[in-house]
């Protein structure tokens, strides 16, 4: 992907690198650290984030090849500015014991299918609901945000086995859960040593 970074971005990673050293992480954990960071001005998140190398270097290559992006809410879609993504909370239904952020979820799976990459940022109930699908992600961006239910849906997505980009605290949101899918949809190659 050929993109133009602008001065105040690269200004701003300058800054982020003087005040926190990330060289010491892998490519494509680097890219995701950093960018995260960038979007949220938090560089708590170094130690927050939990990832592995191996399975972004998996899912790295199943964005690059064309795999559906799907997300919890529009306003992780919009943050997504270079790739078309699935939102389904429009057409979702709140019912007993069924938040719209979960039916959401289950009709995106309907229409998408296995091998997505799933972008959370807003609501725990949509990560939950994730985790009961058979939905064999490429990749689960689990950072929803809040005092209820963040934190252990995001536990609950570590100990799930599936691939995934989460972080331990209460922190997360829309910014930070699409400024990750787009550290991976940005760099250019999963062995690169260009990360900004």
């Amino acid at each position: 992907m050929n993109r133009v970074v602008h001065p105040i971005e690269e200004e701003s990673y300058r800054r982020l690198r003087a005040r926190l050293d990330t060289s010491h992480f892998p490519p494509l954990t680097r890219a995701v650290v950093e960018r995260v960071i960038h979007s949220a001005a938090d560089l708590e998140y170094a130690n927050d984030l939990v990832m592995d190398e191996g399975e972004l270097v998996t899912a790295h290559a199943a964005l690059h090849a064309g795999a559906p992006v799907v997300v919890d809410v529009e306003m992780v879609a919009a943050g997504i500015t270079r790739r078309e993504t699935v939102c389904r909370l429009r057409d979702a239904v709140a019912g007993p014991g069924l938040t719209r952020s979960a039916h959401a979820i289950r009709l995106a799976y309907e229409q998408v299918g296995p091998g997505a990459l799933w972008v959370i940022g807003n609501a725990p109930t949509a990560l939950e609901e994730l985790l009961t699908l058979d939905a064999a992600p490429a990749l689960v961006i689990g950072l929803p945000v809040g005092f209820v239910g963040a934190v252990e849906s995001k536990a609950a997505l570590r100990m799930s086995g599936l691939p995934a980009v989460s972080n331990v605290s209460e922190k997360g949101g829309s910014a930070v859960a699409s400024a990750a899918l787009n550290a991976l949809l940005y760099h250019p190659a999963a062995h690169s040593e260009e990360n900004a």
